[in-house]
């Protein structure tokens, strides 16, 4: 049994982002992740849809999706990052093993 475990996280952010500044976005994440010994990180950015439902008064949202490898020790600690942002309305984890 491996100690690595596959991942994938949807992200749901606020709209007010522009493409530039969600690629900053997305990156800063990423290399955030590094220093939870993430490995084989693929980002996919879904776009903007409409919410069915109003979250913190947001009517759309932009999906981000992250699929990683990593130790689940550190989990809850990058998933505590993503609490403490104001820009993140939303996420789902999955472990795809």
């Amino acid at each position: 049994m491996s100690l690595i475990r596959k991942y994938e996280i949807m992200i749901l952010l606020t709209e007010e982002f522009n493409d530039s500044e969600l690629k900053t976005w997305v990156f800063n994440y990423a290399k955030g992740l590094r220093k939870f010994n993430v490995c084989d990180i693929s980002v996919i950015s879904r776009g903007k849809h409409k919410l069915a439902y109003l979250i913190n008064d947001k009517v759309k949202g932009n999906y981000i999706q992250l699929n990683f490898s990593s130790m689940p020790k550190y989990i809850n600690a990058f998933l505590q990052t993503l609490k403490l942002d104001s820009k993140v309305l939303r996420f789902l984890v999955l472990n795809k093993e």
